[in-house]
């Protein structure tokens, strides 16, 4: 009798009081119907679109001075749901952008950040490569874009963020997957009246800044 008591005594008290854990919105990564990589709350209040280029540099000073803080302060919290589309603009860029994407949505911002990070390195590789460069144009397509990857040395960036090499093969050698990343960014781009990169969109509205400094101030303001 004294064990059924106690039993529902303790039954009767109040649970410890718990602290509730915000979501963490940087860990919903999908791929949307453009083609694009979108990270953050599907909900957010804000979207911000960037077409952007892996091969150009101002796309990398984003990447380097905007991507951390805008992921950390406002998507993390699901106010921004930030979108990324590939405007791919050579062959070289279509390399790095397919290895971005070669593991899915979950492995594509590590990835393209890595990249980004780099590319001073691998576009001057391109620069010093004429002959290994005139040799890839020769291949057959299917060859070319893995002849461009290796010329920039970009497949070990890929393996860096955690994407097996062969796998990377696999995605250099897609040319179905290689003509729809080309078309879906491209179809888009034109759409939308996207020419260079990188251009933003708030909310469905082009904007006129192209560094983090400008697009901040925009984003607080939608927000």
């Amino acid at each position: 009798m004294k064990a059924y008591l106690l039993a529902a005594a303790l039954a009767a008290l109040p649970a410890a009081a718990g602290t509730a854990q915000a979501t963490d919105w940087r860990s919903t990564v999908v791929m949307t119907a453009e083609g694009g990589m979108a990270i953050g709350n599907p909900k957010a209040r804000v979207t911000l679109v960037e077409y952007g280029s892996m091969t150009c540099p101002h796309c990398r000073e984003f990447a380097r001075d905007g991507f951390g803080p805008l992921t950390a302060n406002y998507v993390k919290s699901g106010k921004v749901r930030f979108e990324y589309r590939n405007f791919v603009l050579n062959g070289y860029d279509l390399a790095a952008s397919l290895i971005a994407r070669c593991a899915g949505p979950k492995r594509f911002f590590p990835a393209t950040e890595k990249i980004f990070a780099e590319q001073p390195k691998w576009i001057a590789r391109i620069q010093g490569s004429k002959a290994r460069i005139d040799a890839a144009k020769a291949l057959p397509a299917d060859k070319q874009i893995a002849a461009m990857a290796d010329i920039a040395g970009l497949k070990p960036l890929g393996v860096a963020s955690g994407i097996p090499a062969a796998r990377i093969d696999q995605c250099l050698a897609d040319t179905k997957a290689a003509e729809q990343l080309f078309g879906f960014g491209r179809k888009a781009a034109a759409e939308q009246g996207v020419k260079g990169t990188p251009t933003f969109f708030l909310n469905g509205k082009r904007v006129e800044a192209h560094d983090w400094a400008t697009l901040e101030p925009l984003i607080k303001k939608a927000l």
